[in-house]
């Protein structure tokens, strides 16, 4: 029967529904009321209250925050807290640093109790030590871990720029920042050798000996620095100086594609200022020629532009992952003339087998570089050029000077003659790891790292100083290449038993080093078209009967056997013992092979019970170990007889080539050696808020190489390369991390960075060879003899300044100084007994401040960087600060404003080195500030827009009047003055400047 949903009301009426239904609308409608009065109720903030604890007592401080929006609030001293929330459903965020960030479901209850676990993460945070990784708790030597998050944002030419002042005890140095093609020193724990080399140990993806100029700083991962004996030992022959290990970024299973693009501008600042036109004759420092010209502002770009690209790949599977990177960078210096145009890139492929029996990796990286050198002469120059002299003449030609300090036109000289450079880099390594057992596996690794530099140099013949010198053009290539080719094999053995672990690594290095180079020069060519490329066509060897060509080739190898054992009971005692066996061709017949033992020992305090209930005591960690390392940075060949060529002898017309002994010989020629003991603490307190570390380290490094006289005859040569003397240096290092305040969606971090170090070079002599007790060394050059600043000697710290002892200045404006009896003489009258010790150039103690500051989408951080206790010399003031200085030169404003400097009228003591021109160094940076906005984007194709901006040098507090301190180099054995490749004094200067840096951050 079908059933009727209306009935009928007669004919011509409308339907019309049954009359119950009215009844159900009606309580339809009533209960859609009631849930719409109940949601919004619910809808009506509601006040929550609770406690936060952890398991030893309450917490304050902690940061409780509606997920999904800013309201937030902080525990009270007691541990409690009240927030309003927008309903009895939300969901609460609780965070505290040190531990585990909780998120609680309200679900209606109006009274929470949270009890926080602490975070285990800092303490597990992976450091990568020599041949492997350890968690950060297991660590029993001195090394600092950074990672890439870490880093300071630097426009500049090296990746360590980023971590100046960021590792206590480790000095970056750059006294030419500006200049695109430098590269900074780097020094660790102080100066340690005479003549092999004093930079650290680069391992680059496990790699020894990487190129650090072959890595874009958004590829870096994290930075290790192995700084104690025990760390660095398992690196034998290579680690005197420490190690800095560097880890790039790898894939993940996640796709992803990042884009960093900044631009940056560079302003001189703090620059070195001289007499302007109507001083200069007003002055009578010379003739005048009717012009007007800033030199110092024709000779500079300001600013400089520099503009830099890297685009990131990366993604992967469970068994595969990738990361490929491409960067392109275009940067001019502050000169005319200084320039760089790279292009690099980086692969990384990771693959893992579908059992995770043998686990494959990859790297390539290629990079090529075109740059153009820096005139570093053309600001000497412009400091003394005549301002009334104009740039150029009636004629429209550079004008050209023959008197004062430097004859020529540094404009023309910037923009005329070509100092060019082209290098090619390519680093290659890969990996086999075969997972034998669960805690057994084998790893091979096999790398090359390989570079290219060909440098070409031309002047025309155009060049005014040609044209009024020898008239001839000149042009020249050098090419230098350098090859690095690796084998490493290792096995690692993890047990775990109870509460005992032990880990066992056994390996194998083989390391083959080859350098070669040709060069070839001509001049006299017939056009200047053509410039360094066509130097057959030059007729100036053909004339003269020479070949101005030469090549080179040399190689070394190194062989190494090593074992390392890592013991801990409990997570509470900490052993690690190391010894590397190592051999090297560049070593003497009875000392090609060397022993270098190391070992740690570290106690987890606070896994003690007695300490385990102290609140404040989060993580105390007490540590010491020994280590003895070694130092092979020097040629190949000194330990071997070698024949070289002593020039051409003429006989019946023809030129025969006279070969002879090159060298003496030293066939007990060894490796330097170092000994190192550390001591030191680590430690977290206040629920992990306050973290850092203490280190205090003796390092003495013996059988220093270099050159010492010796008579001749018997020997061949004046000079023999030998390990002679000693050299220690001692010192305290301490690392802080603050976690400052957390207050809703503000927080404020600090980091510190200190260094003490004290230096004393101990000894010049040992068995075999007897030195003298000092050398004197950094002569510093003309006008006048002046003689060297500095002397090295037993028993003293390096970079003694040795110089007269300034008594003031007479009323004829002559420099008086006291002789060796203590009695005032002008400085013209003494001699060189009169010298003394005045001062040092060695900062006694280094500092960085970091200051990190980020509310909600913006972060700001604030980097100073400071030195302190050291005297550094006034060069430019010496040759350039004072109304002596010879006639027709300009000179600084500081030769006639009244002070110190401007009372040195008489050119009598003109040349006399003084402590008169030593000043105090000490400085404080506002080194760096990053002010950064991150906005996240959920589209189909953008995931986070990061945009910022970064100051460098922004400001510098010193009292030095020489420029930027920092222009001074105070790494090496002769800080504190500046100095050329040879390590005499000079006047070349690069201005510092300000750099303004704008990028974006792009992440798909």
């Amino acid at each position: 029967m079908k059933m009727k949903l209306y009935k009928s009301t007669g004919p011509g009426r409308r339907l019309s529904p049954v009359r119950h239904s009215f009844a159900q609308a009606a309580a339809w409608l009533g209960c859609l009321l009631m849930i719409l009065s109940a949601w919004q109720a619910s809808a009506q903030s509601v006040q929550i209250t609770g406690k936060i604890k952890d398991a030893n007592d309450v917490l304050p401080g902690v940061a409780i925050v509606e997920k999904g929006t800013n309201n937030g609030t902080v525990s009270a001293v007691d541990g409690t807290f009240k927030l309003d929330v927008s309903n009895a459903n939300a969901t609460l965020t609780i965070s505290n640093v040190g531990y585990v960030t909780q998120e609680i479901a309200l679900a209606g209850k109006t009274f929470i109790e949270v009890d926080l676990a602490e975070d285990q993460k800092t303490l597990n945070e992976v450091v990568v030590i020599g041949y492997g990784s350890l968690n950060k708790k297991e660590v029993s030597s001195a090394i600092t871990h950074l990672s890439g998050k870490d880093l300071l944002r630097v426009g500049g030419n090296n990746p360590l720029m980023a971590i100046q002042g960021k590792v206590a005890g480790l000095s970056v140095a750059n006294t030419s920042a500006a200049d695109p093609n430098s590269s900074p020193s780097i020094q660790l724990r102080g100066a340690s050798s005479r003549s092999a080399g004093l930079g650290p140990l680069f391992v680059i993806n496990g790699v020894p000996g990487g190129n650090i100029d072959n890595i874009n700083q958004n590829e870096i991962e994290s930075i290790d620095v192995l700084k104690g004996g025990a760390a660095s030992a398992i690196y034998g022959t290579r680690g005197s100086n420490g190690v800095i290990v560097i880890t790039t970024k790898k894939g993940s299973e996640t796709s992803r594609i990042f884009y960093d693009g900044y631009a940056t501008f560079d302003y001189a600042t703090n620059q070195l200022e001289v007499l302007s036109r109507e001083d200069f004759l007003a002055n009578k420092r010379g003739v005048d020629f009717g012009g007007n010209t800033n030199w110092m502002k024709e000779v500079k770009r300001n600013p400089s532009f520099s503009h830099k690209h890297t685009l990131q790949f990366s993604g992967g599977n469970g068994k595969t992952n990738y990361f490929t990177s491409l960067d392109y960078r275009d940067a001019n210096g502050i000169d005319l003339r200084s320039a760089k145009r790279e292009y690099g890139g980086r692969i990384n492929i990771n693959h893992k087998t579908a059992n995770n029996l043998v686990e494959l990796s990859f790297t390539a990286a290629p990079r090529y570089t075109k740059t153009s050198d820096a005139y570093y002469a053309g600001f000497n120059h412009a400091l003394t050029l005549n301002p009334t002299l104009d740039l150029r003449d009636s004629t429209g030609k550079y004008a050209y000077l023959t008197s004062g300090f430097f004859a020529n036109n540094p404009v023309e000289v910037a923009k005329s003659v070509k100092s060019d450079r082209e290098y090619k880099l390519m680093d290659l390594n890969g990996s086999a790891k075969i997972n034998i057992l669960e805690n057994l596996n084998t790893v091979v690794t096999i790398g090359q790292v390989n570079s290219s530099m060909r440098r070409y140099l031309f002047s025309p013949s155009t060049l005014t100083t040609i044209v009024n010198g020898n008239k001839r053009n000149t042009g020249e290539q050098i090419l230098e290449e350098n090859d690095q080719k690796s084998f490493e094999w290792i096995g690692n053995y993890y047990l775990d038993l109870n509460k005992h672990s032990v880990k066992l690594l056994g390996g194998y290095s083989f390391q083959y080093f080859t350098a070669s180079g040709f060069n070839a020069k001509n001049e006299n060519f017939p056009s200047n078209v053509l410039t360094y490329n066509n130097l057959g066509s030059g007729l100036w060897n053909l004339q003269e009967g020479i070949n101005n060509v030469g090549s080179y080739k040399n190689s070394s190898k190194l062989i190494a056997f090593f074992g390392r054992l890592n013991y801990d009971f409990d997570q509470k005692y900490y052993l690690s013992a190391s010894l590397r066996r190592e051999g090297s061709s560049k070593f003497g017949y009875s000392n090609k092979w060397g022993y270098f033992p190391a070992a740690s020992v570290a106690w987890r305090a606070t896994q003690e019970q007695f300490l385990k209930n102290i609140p404040w005591l989060n993580e105390l960690k007490v540590r010491a170990d020994y280590g003895e390392t070694g130092n092979q940075d020097f040629g190949n060949y000194l330990s071997l007889d070698t024949y070289g060529g002593y020039g051409y002898y003429l006989y019946n017309g023809i030129n025969y080539q006279v070969w002879g002994p090159s060298q003496n010989t030293n066939y007990d020629l060894r490796w330097e050696k170092a000994a190192n003991f550390n001591a030191g603490l680590d430690f977290e307190l206040f629920g992990s808020k306050l973290s850092g570390s203490l280190n205090y380290y003796i390092r003495t490094n013996r059988d220093l190489l270099g050159n010492y006289n010796v008579s001749n005859p018997p020997n061949i040569q004046g000079q023999t390369f030998a390990n002679v003397g000693t050299m220690r240096n001692t010192g305290f290092e301490l690392q802080l991390n603050a976690s400052v305040l957390r207050k809703g969606d503000f927080t404020y971090d600090i980091g510190f960075t200190g260094a003490y170090n004290n230096n004393k070079f101990v000894s010049f002599s040992n068995s075999l060879f007897r030195g003298q007790k000092y050398v004197d060394v950094v002569g510093m050059p003309s006008p006048g003899s002046p003689g060297t600043l500095q002397r090295l000697q037993e028993d003293t710290r390096i970079g003694s300044f040795f110089a007269l002892k300034s008594a003031g200045v007479n009323d004829q404006g002559a420099l008086l100084v006291y002789n060796k009896k203590g009695e005032v003489i002008p400085g013209n009258q003494a001699t060189a007994d009169d010298k003394q010790f005045v001062g040092n150039g060695l900062p006694k103690f280094t500092m960085g401040l970091s200051n990190n500051f980020k509310y909600k989408n913006w972060d700001l951080s604030v980097f100073l960087r400071g030195a302190f206790g050291y005297e550094l010399f006034n060069t430019y003031a010496f040759y350039l600060g004072t109304p002596a200085t010879q006639e027709n030169a300009n000179v600084l404003k500081s030769a006639y404003d009244g002070g110190k400097y401007s009372k040195l009228t008489s050119p009598t003591t003109y040349s006399a080195l003084s402590d008169y021109f030593l000043e105090p160094g000490g400085f404080v940076k506002i080194d760096n500030v990053t002010l950064s906005y991150t906005q996240p984007i959920q589209t189909k194709f953008l995931q986070s827009v990061r945009i910022y901006a970064t100051t460098r040098n922004l400001a510098t507090f010193t009292k030095f009047t020489g420029g930027d301190p920092d222009l001074i180099n105070v790494n090496g054995l002769y800080p504190g003055v500046n100095r050329n490749s040879d390590n005499n004094g000079t006047l070349d200067y690069y201005p510092s400047t300000t750099q303004l840096l704008l990028g974006v951050q792009l992440t798909f």
